[in-house]
């Protein structure tokens, strides 16, 4: 991941023919044949999961990506088909990576977790979660299960940047990273510092960025999986070991993708099914919701290189299924009813920064009392986020404000950096239910706007529905519409719609967002007793 290039479509050079075994190429079958077959759909998940990293342990194929400024950072995901996922926990507990992340006196927007790298070490049986935090240094967490509990293992002064994780046949542990410079990282045999780094690799000007590495050694072979932010794939081969010398060759660029509107798959991984076939997860920009996972097949050529399969030249909206065993049961569906029973969150939630913990709680609901005292939600913490499910869905939420305080505001909200929420105003002892838009940031993350209510309604009583539909079918700037319910049942308009902008550089796609901030005096609280996603 980089933070500075240019988005602008690349179309000066097209894919060349696979003949020359620089392209994405060999075409699936189409037609009776393709249709007669089982089929998954692109994007097998429609959430914002970016910067994949892939791997198969026994049966069960597991996933990480990228979370930025949200805690707990890097979720872990689980399948045992390829297209089925879950979220099964969090590699990185908390981002105590300074005050920053606690929005104590600084804010980490579009920091925090980036492309880093998940991998299994089968000598200890343990996962390995590696990344760098703010060009500074590189953090190895570890767990023996992904659910956890991950501890950090340590701290190493090399920033490795969008790194891939590679445990050898022979157990050793190299480390491929770097943008434009390619270098390899050789750590010692129990992880914790580096034995040597150097550069393997320095990519041509004609084809000009690479970054967000993958690190492989397939038959015998080191493969180094590079991606050309935002519209290509390259692929560097060894046959010499880690450090190379390597060759280059370009896997895919300015391929059609399988989102309308959306981006070119591009900054995935290479997964390898127990039959022995083989898959790449990418993802596809496709704001105003985020980046996409999208699975394809890849084949082999005899000379050792990988090429997508392709349906009518493009990446696939369709393709067959994956042949693998029946799975043991049913993923946990990422979207749906939650209740906050037991005594944690279930991991399909973050926190925007890392929260107060002393001031939420879960177990017959969600309580959030107010833990920031501000008129800026950005600012405000223990705003506990939800991925949103695509092409468009629905939250609601039933809310008991009966303990809000004087000044509190408290809310769904469409959370980026450009915002707005459905929620309440308590002020003077009376409590008004509203739909604010115009909370924005600039291109550093500053706040430019607090936000203007655009439309409010008295409530009584103690409870109250709220309600935000999210339309994120990437290609332009959607609405996002919110209402609220007195009864659960009847639902009425808030406001005009709020046009949920589809501009790249935020990285994360929008959010649905649970918040409760005083503007004058902390103490109160409000209690989440449902929230549910639907879709249509």
């Amino acid at each position: 991941m980089n933070l500075s290039w240019s988005h602008q479509p690349l179309t000066r050079r097209r894919t060349l023919a696979a003949a020359t075994g620089l392209a994405a190429g060999a075409l699936l079958p189409t037609g009776p044949a393709l249709a007669a077959a089982a089929q998954y759909t692109n994007p097998v998940i429609w959430q914002d999961f970016a910067d994949i990293d892939v791997m198969r342990v026994g049966d069960t194929y597991y996933a990480s990506a990228s979370t930025m400024h949200y805690s707990p950072g890097a979720p872990v995901l689980r399948s045992y088909d390829l297209v089925n996922w879950e979220i099964a926990g969090h590699a990185v507990p908390s981002l105590d990576f300074g005050a920053k992340y606690d929005l104590n006196g600084a804010r980490g927007y579009v920091r925090g977790i980036w492309a880093s790298s998940l991998a299994y070490r089968p000598s200890n049986r343990t996962f390995y979660w590696l990344g760098q935090i703010d060009f500074a240094r590189t953090y190895l967490y570890t767990a023996t299960a992904v659910e956890g509990p991950w501890s950090r293992l340590t701290t190493i002064s090399t920033p490795y940047y969008d790194a891939g994780l590679l445990v050898d046949t022979d157990d050793t542990l190299y480390v491929a990273y770097g943008n434009t410079t390619i270098s390899v990282a050789q750590l010692s045999r129990d992880g914790r510092t580096q034995v040597r780094t150097q550069e393997v690799f320095r990519t041509p000007s004609s084809v000009g960025t690479l970054e967000g590495a993958r690190f492989y050694k397939i038959n015998g072979q080191y493969y180094i999986f590079l991606t050309r932010p935002a519209n290509g794939q390259y692929i560097l081969k060894s046959s010499s070991g880690p450090f190379g010398p390597y060759t280059m060759r370009q896997v895919l660029l300015d391929l059609r993708g399988p989102i309308p509107g959306g981006g070119v798959p591009h900054q995935g991984g290479l997964v390898r099914t127990q039959s022995g076939a083989w898959y790449y997860m990418a993802f596809v920009d496709a704001y105003p919701g985020g980046r996409m996972p999208a699975l394809a097949p890849v084949t082999w050529t005899a000379d050792g290189w990988p090429v997508v399969q392709l349906v009518n030249g493009a990446w696939g909206t369709t393709y067959p299924l994956p042949a693998v065993p029946t799975p043991p049961r049913q993923v946990t569906p990422m979207t749906g009813v939650d209740t906050f029973d037991g005594t944690s969150l279930k991991p399909r939630w973050e926190w925007n920064h890392n929260p107060d913990n002393t001031r939420w709680s879960v177990g017959n609901g969600l309580t959030l009392g107010t833990a920031t005292v501000t008129h800026d939600l950005y600012w405000a913490r223990n705003t506990l986020t939800h991925r949103i499910q695509g092409p468009t869905s629905t939250a609601t939420v039933q809310l008991d404000h009966s303990a809000m305080r004087d000044g509190d505001r408290a809310g769904l909200a469409l959370l980026r950096d450009s915002s707005a929420w459905i929620g309440l105003k308590r002020d003077g002892g009376a409590t008004r239910v509203v739909t604010v838009t115009g909370l924005t940031m600039d291109g550093n993350w500053n706040t430019t706007g607090t936000g203007t209510e655009v439309a409010s309604a008295p409530v009584s009583g103690g409870r109250v529905w709220l309600r935000a539909n999210a339309d994120i079918r990437p290609g332009a700037p959607r609405p996002g519409t919110f209402s609220y319910s007195t009864d659960g049942i009847t639902f009425t308009r808030l406001g005009p719609a709020f046009s949920m902008g589809n501009d790249w550089r935020f990285f994360m796609g929008y959010r649905f967002a649970l918040f409760n901030h005083a503007t004058q005096a902390l103490g109160g609280a409000v209690r989440v007793t449902r929230f549910e996603v639907s879709t249509p």
